[in-house]
C-alpha cells in the first residue's frame, strides 16, 4: 500500500506542475505574444477552444466542467 501512497503522491506533484507549467503559458503568452514563444504552442487559442466546445455542448459540458473542478478540488484536499 505504501507503494500506492507514493506513486499517487509523485502524480499529484506532476499534475501541479503541469498546471502551473499551463498558467505560466497562459501569461507568456499574454506579455508577448503567440508568435514570439515557441516552446508553450498556442496555449490560449487551445484553452478558448476547449472552454468553447464546453459552451457548445450545454448541459453535457456543463457536467463535464463539473467533474473536472471536482477532480481538482478533490485532489487538493486529499493531499
Amino acid at each position: 500500500m505504501r507503494i500506492l501512497e507514493e506513486v499517487k503522491r509523485w502524480l499529484a506533484e506532476i499534475t501541479e506542475i503541469a498546471l502551473l507549467l499551463v498558467a505560466l503559458g497562459i501569461v507568456i503568452e499574454i506579455l508577448f505574444g503567440p508568435e514570439t514563444v515557441p516552446f508553450f504552442g498556442q496555449v490560449v487559442p487551445n484553452l478558448t477552444a476547449i472552454l468553447g466546445t464546453l459552451g457548445e455542448n450545454g448541459l453535457v459540458g456543463l457536467i463535464a466542467l463539473s467533474i473536472i473542478l471536482w477532480l481538482f478540488y478533490r485532489k487538493k484536499a486529499i493531499a
